[in-house]
């Protein structure tokens, strides 16, 4: 890939963007997808969605971007549903062999982070302290590999 998109991943949220927004945007160019329109799609599951501290931001964008380049339209089959529902857990026990889970809450267990809807201010002390980045990378070289051993068929103009 052209690209290096654990780079710009990584780029994008040390640039302000939540984890989810990190991830989707940069794998723009392997969608198809607008950036701006990326962004808008995966601001609501920063913070393990909407900082519940649910699914990892980051894991949430794997699996949209997996649905994108390998996902069901209208029409599949019993056998299609479960051979992607089998790569979605892929991507996800690949994310949790690095790092133990992929729940942002257990994630970020030796912080001390609240469900609040408040953003934390992104300040150097946050960067100092805060492991998301490092799950930003994982999630982005995750799926450079996968897409590298899996080539997708062409994405739909739809997008």
């Amino acid at each position: 890939m052209a690209e290096d998109h654990a780079e710009t991943a990584c780029r994008y949220f040390r640039d302000g963007m939540n984890c989810a927004q990190s991830v989707l945007a940069a794998f723009t160019d392997v969608t198809g997808m607008d950036k701006g329109f990326a962004m808008k799609l995966s601001s609501s599951f920063g913070g393990g969605m909407g900082r519940l501290r649910e699914v990892c931001g980051t894991c949430s964008s794997m699996f949209m971007i997996a649905g994108i380049l390998y996902g069901l339209g209208e029409g599949f089959t019993y056998e299609e549903k479960a051979e992607h529902y089998k790569r979605i857990q892929e991507l996800a026990s690949q994310f949790k062999e690095v790092h133990g889970t992929i729940i942002c809450r257990e994630l970020l267990k030796t912080l001390k982070v609240t469900s609040t809807p408040e953003p934390e201010k992104r300040t150097e002390q946050y960067y100092k302290v805060r492991p998301c980045v490092r799950f930003v990378r994982t999630a982005a070289e995750i799926l450079d590999r996968y897409i590298a051993e899996n080539p997708p068929p062409s994405v739909s103009d739809e997008i």
